[in-house]
């Protein structure tokens, strides 16, 4: 299957290189309208082909690797006058299955003030960089470690004791405990880029132009783990503030906390009875800045999971990780531009019986690149990226390369 993915990555690229010469005047450059405007459509298409990546600091939790990876959208909107409207995205990822991102109902209770009520999938709630994760809005080719590395994490399957989370550190991707679900399985990120939230989620803008933002909601599962159906009888709450002085600044904040661990683990863990304590926290900060040719981004998120021991029943188990983020974007000449970004992902440490350790090993990565728009809406992209980790089983350093391209209307 990856070797058909990068093949057919390849021939994107080579099409939209090609389009570029012939100027791409044949394709739609702006979504469709019908129905007088009533039922808009679009969508994008991002093909990347990139370094293969032994030690998975790339991977994803739809398993898939972020630098070799087709990925296609389809999004439709459908108004029914001007209280009510239904947005819906389909999308796949290395044409293996067709997944809904989104589907929900928009209602407008006033046409003059900006609140709105969305009923169904909906958008994240919570941080900054959910909510521009599609690859238009991505400078770079890689995500933010907070929002794709996997951890250790799962919320259906639990380690008896503190030593063997440990032995565990750094295989995210694929790792088994003895308590709860056996099957191997991946982690979870801080927080999914790749999944949204299920449940109700209100909006709001006051001021003129929107100065002070607000939303909330109560969805399934957490911010780590969104999920359609809870697997635990509980639910997340999440809001974020934004104020945004003027065009050039926006800071915000973010905060969740959620049920984490399924029934089925907390049983297997004895704990049913302090399940409802075994939650994920999740706390972010951002920033953004922009004036005349560059961008500038800076985001923190804190996430603390509860997850209990069999060695240790009653007293669950307090797994923190951090991370900070910081991005930059240049625009050299009309239609180019230079980014980078830098980060860490780090984790609190945990007692064990030889050694006092953090729970999962430590991650740094830097990520260089540059991107040239063919037209308005095809973009080429090149970028590098080096990852270190410290600790763990897995390859502990790799320096990567991606090229991708991005079509969308």
């Amino acid at each position: 299957m990856t070797g058909s993915v990068v093949r057919l990555g390849v021939l994107a690229i080579a099409v939209a290189g090609g389009a570029g010469i012939a100027r791409a005047q044949t394709l739609p450059s702006q979504p469709l309208a019908l129905a007088d405007g009533r039922v808009t459509i679009g969508g994008d298409v991002s093909a990347t082909v990139g370094s293969a990546d032994p030690g998975f600091f790339d991977y994803t939790d739809y398993e898939h690797s972020a630098l070799r990876m087709v990925r296609m959208n389809l999004a439709a909107a459908v108004k029914a006058g001007d209280h009510l409207t239904v947005l819906g995205d389909v999308q796949t990822e290395n044409i293996d299955s067709i997944r809904p991102y989104a589907l929900y109902l928009r209602v407008r209770p006033w046409t003059r003030r900006a609140v709105d009520v969305q009923i169904g999938r909906v958008p994240p709630t919570f941080g900054a960089f959910a909510r521009r994760s599609y690859a238009i809005d991505n400078p770079l080719i890689g995500y933010p470690l907070a929002y794709q590395y996997l951890t250790t994490v799962r919320p259906d399957a639990l380690p008896a004791t503190a030593d063997e989370l440990l032995q565990k550190r750094s295989g995210g991707w694929l790792v088994r405990y003895s308590t709860g679900r056996l099957t191997p399985d991946h982690g979870v990120p801080l927080v999914s880029a790749f999944r949204w939230d299920t449940g109700v989620q209100v909006h709001a803008e006051f001021q003129p132009g929107g100065v002070i933002r607000t939303t909330a909601s109560v969805t399934s599962g957490t911010v780590s783990n969104p999920r359609v159906r809870d697997d635990n009888g509980g639910k997340q709450v999440a809001g974020r503030l934004e104020w945004r002085p003027n065009a050039a600044i926006i800071v915000g904040t973010s905060a969740a906390r959620g049920a984490f661990v399924a029934d089925s683990a907390a049983r297997s863990a004895n704990a049913e009875s302090s399940a409802g304590d075994l939650t994920q926290t999740a706390w972010g900060a951002d920033v953004e800045y922009s004036r005349d040719y560059y961008l500038v981004r800076a985001e923190t998120i804190v996430s603390e999971w509860r997850v209990p021991l069999l060695s240790l029943p009653g007293h669950p188990l307090a797994l923190r990780a951090s991370s900070l983020s910081v991005e930059g974007r240049y625009k050299v000449w009309p239609g180019a531009y230079v980014a980078a970004r830098a980060e860490h992902l780090g984790f609190g440490s945990i007692v064990g019986t030889a050694a006092t350790l953090p729970w999962d090993a430590p991650v740094t990565r830097f990520e260089v690149g540059t991107g040239y728009s063919i037209q308005r809406n095809l973009l080429l992209k090149f970028a590098y990226q080096h990852n270190a980790r410290d600790g763990g089983r897995l390859q502990r350093s790799a320096n990567q390369v991606a090229t991708q391209a991005v079509f969308w209307f």
